[in-house]
């Protein structure tokens, strides 16, 4: 299991946008990146959604169960915080 994760993510006000976000990427219509830079509510869209690396303790623990869950260049299902709902995608781990 990794110490510490480099993740993406996109911050959106509602679980049926990120379900959405989630089906046009999958299907190939726009690259996270993409999404994150116009649709993410977090200054982090404007670099495509990147976080960072960080270890356990970082962040809130909903998203950080997710980050820590994924494997390498996958795309969760919308985890909810107290900021939103989030897409995130695990781009590193060591």
């Amino acid at each position: 299991m990794a110490d510490e994760v480099r993740a993406s993510h996109i911050l959106v006000s509602s679980k049926a946008d990120a379900d959405q976000l989630k089906e046009d990427i999958k299907a190939g219509k726009t690259s996270f990146e993409d999404a994150a830079r116009e649709h993410s509510q977090c200054p982090s869209g404007k670099s495509g959604g990147d976080l960072g690396w960080f270890r356990k303790g970082m962040m809130v623990k909903p998203f950080e169960d997710a980050c820590f869950s994924l494997t390498e260049g996958e795309v969760s299902d919308p985890v909810e915080t107290q900021f939103g709902h989030h897409l995130i995608k695990v781009t590193g781990a060591k």
